[in-house]
């Protein structure tokens, strides 16, 4: 037979099972749908992770590991085996390749969050994901010393809103924490989502750092010394040390020459770190949540396969008649053979298609939520290369696996379709 006449007598037979290949490319559908869903949600979250910072050439820290620096100054995870000193921050600060630097204190928490001592410069100059900068949904900066700003999901989980009070604990790990209670600290800003660390980071001065350890030592409160709160502005509330410093550079070109300067000075020993690298190394240690949502992808995918073959073999059985009467009019086993698998192309071309105009109706429809509530930023757009070969591949698996209904319809005699059964 002709290539058109096999299409023709291809779709003369779906129009007859529309009810039923509709079913079967719902299925296919969806399966495309969520194979490019989960493809898009694993590349924005390793997006996010890899551009949790931006904009900073180095991360500086006291001596460790680049992994375990970008765990504390990046993520706020675990704890600094040391800090660096104020006066080593602040000759960074004042190197002439330097732009700006961001200082980070960090050490307490609030109900679970880790609270992040720093200064002006964070609002200004610290970026994430493509050069996005901070963006307050309410309120504005701090400008005194017991004043803070929280992120988007600190207020949200727990219902803060601005003015509120808040008392913050020393340490941030166990279930019995000090608390500062008599010195708490008032709401005055929540900024907006950003889908990295900072949502979960409450936000506070250097000077305010210190001055809730003023009348603190060696981990402890003082016995018998109490420093009342309006007291804590006739102290020198300059940090001593700090956790780490992210350093922008006026040019980039002169990134290697101060990385090899701070790992040269001897007075106070420091390391510095190139956060796209770090980062990288980061995920191979965390990228396990990937590789889940890869197999994910090919569970999806499979099931949809499985629900074309079983469906086509399913209608086999109704279809012998058909066939064989196709058979009598001359068709060879090797027609009825590529019908089939025509049929079964056709299925898998048009539920991919239908799948990319779902899921971008989808996120059409969600995305706005997912951007709010979780951080994920998807847009409705035609497939990235990477997802038409997945798509490719998906259409190539359908194909094959819609050999076998035809393998098993090539075999069936004539004799077996046209004599009824008893």
């Amino acid at each position: 037979m002709q290539v058109i006449t096999l299409i023709r007598l291809a779709a003369s037979s779906a129009w007859n099972r529309r009810f039923t290949l509709g079913l079967i490319l719902l299925s296919i559908a969806l399966s495309a749908t969520l194979l490019l869903g989960i493809e898009r949600i694993r590349h924005d979250v390793r997006e996010s992770f890899s551009q949790s910072v931006s904009g900073t050439d180095l991360v500086v820290g006291a001596r460790t590991s680049s992994v375990q620096l970008m765990l504390y100054a990046i993520f706020h995870i675990g704890g600094a085996t040391n800090n660096i000193g104020w006066d080593s921050a602040q000759k960074l600060a004042n190197n002439p390749a330097v732009a700006w630097t961001i200082p980070l204190s960090l050490g307490d928490s609030h109900r679970g969050f880790p609270v992040l001592a720093t200064n002006q410069n964070y609002f200004d100059h610290f970026h994430y994901g493509d050069q996005q900068a901070l963006h307050f949904a309410e309120g504005a900066p701090f400008h005194s010393v017991f004043q803070t700003v929280l992120g988007a999901d600190v207020a949200q989980q727990l219902h803060y809103k601005i003015g509120d009070k808040i008392i913050l604990s020393h340490g941030s790990g166990g279930a019995h924490l000090t608390e500062h209670a008599d010195k708490p600290f008032t709401v005055v800003g929540i900024l907006a989502k950003t889908g990295t660390p900072v949502d979960r980071t409450v936000h506070i001065g250097l000077d305010a750092m210190e001055a809730i350890h003023l009348d603190w030592e060696a981990g402890a409160p003082i016995k018998g010394l109490v420093i009342p709160e309006e007291m804590v502005k006739k102290f020198d509330l300059t940090p001593k040390t700090v956790t780490a410093v992210l350093v922008g550079l006026k040019n980039r070109a002169s990134v290697f020459a101060l990385q090899r300067e701070i790992a040269a000075d001897k007075d106070d020993p420091q390391m510095a770190v190139l956060p796209g690298v770090a980062l990288d190394e980061l995920w191979q240690v965390v990228g396990i949540g990937e590789q889940a949502l890869l197999a994910v992808s090919a569970m999806v995918v499979v099931v949809g396969l499985a629900g074309l073959i079983s469906s086509i073999l399913a209608s086999l059985g109704e279809r012998r008649r058909e066939l064989a009467i196709l058979r009598s009019v001359g068709a060879h086993p090797r027609d009825i053979f590529f019908l089939l698998a025509l049929e079964g192309l056709g299925v898998m071309l048009i539920g991919v298609l239908l799948g990319i105009v779902i899921l971008n109706l989808a996120i059409w429809t969600l995305g706005p939520v997912l951007a709010t509530q979780f951080g994920i930023s998807l847009h409705p757009n035609l497939p990235t290369t990477g997802e038409w070969w997945l798509l490719l591949w998906m259409v190539i698996a359908g194909l094959v696996a819609s050999l076998l209904p035809g393998l098993r319809a090539y075999r069936l005699s004539l004799s077996d379709g046209l004599t009824p059964r008893a």
